[in-house]
């Protein structure tokens, strides 16, 4: 089981058969339409949504070609099970944040993070240019001044991993940061420091992410990155995990 955390509405498709593949989409990453499960056929579909068939049929292309949905003779339309969805796709990514980000989805998305930002800040710190140190610092100021649990702050964090990215010369590190970007500010939002102390680590880190790379350490910078994903990470794990005391609490009185 995967545990809801906070539902990210994003905008709506401008199409019909867009809009008809987001909402199919929804709910197949909800669980609402599970793994193996067979779709409604055509005329309940086309009933459902108010649209012909010819655009219910363009939808299920759309979630063909991202992984979600397979169509089978004599069987219907499936879902795939999640190791075939684009994690990757935009669409993709904006659909789990309408259906709401979990457990799961943060820890996938922390373990990529892991495979690539370490790595990214080692290169920034050998190749990066004036103007990539002093975007990081322009970075860095920002987090300073805003509130932790502000957006603005989730920006300006955002900044620092995509300033990082940049100053790696790598660019599918620089297109990865960009595919991720939505979901990252989501867990950047999620994983706010809490109280002044957490708040002061977070910083710090960060900062030692821009001055490693400004002095040209690529170990240092690499150590630092994977000290903030984890920091993250242990944060992401406290706010799934706070509705559990009560319930434990709740059994006990009962």
């Amino acid at each position: 089981m995967t545990s809801r955390i906070v539902v990210i509405p994003t905008p709506r498709a401008h199409s019909n058969h867009a809009e008809v593949a987001r909402s199919i989409g929804v709910d197949i990453i909800a669980g609402r339409y599970a793994e193996g499960v067979r779709l409604p056929g055509d005329a309940e579909m086309t009933a459902m949504f108010g649209v012909s068939r010819p655009v219910l049929r363009e939808s299920v292309k759309t979630l063909v070609a991202k992984g979600l949905l397979t169509t089978k003779a004599r069987v219907g339309t499936v879902v795939r099970e999640r190791a075939a969805w684009n994690m990757f796709d935009a669409d993709v990514l904006a659909w789990h944040l309408d259906a709401g980000i979990d457990r799961r989805f943060l820890n996938d998305l922390a373990e990529i993070r892991l495979a690539v930002e370490p790595r990214a800040a080692a290169l920034a710190a050998e190749r990066r240019s004036e103007e990539d140190i002093a975007e990081l610092q322009r970075s860095m100021d920002r987090m300073r001044q805003e509130p932790s649990e502000s957006a603005a702050f989730a920006d300006a964090d955002l900044a620092v991993h995509l300033a990082v990215a940049r100053a790696s010369g790598n660019p599918f590190m620089r297109s990865v940061g960009h595919v991720i970007e939505a979901a990252l500010r989501a867990a950047f939002m999620l994983s706010a420091p809490a109280g002044s102390e957490d708040r002061e680590t977070a910083l710090v880190w960060h900062q030692k992410i821009a001055d490693s790379i400004a002095a040209g350490d690529a170990d240092a910078a690499a150590e630092a990155m994977a000290f903030v994903i984890h920091n993250g990470m242990r944060r992401h794990q406290g706010i799934a995990a706070e509705a559990a005391p009560a319930a434990a609490e709740s059994g006990e009185s009962s």
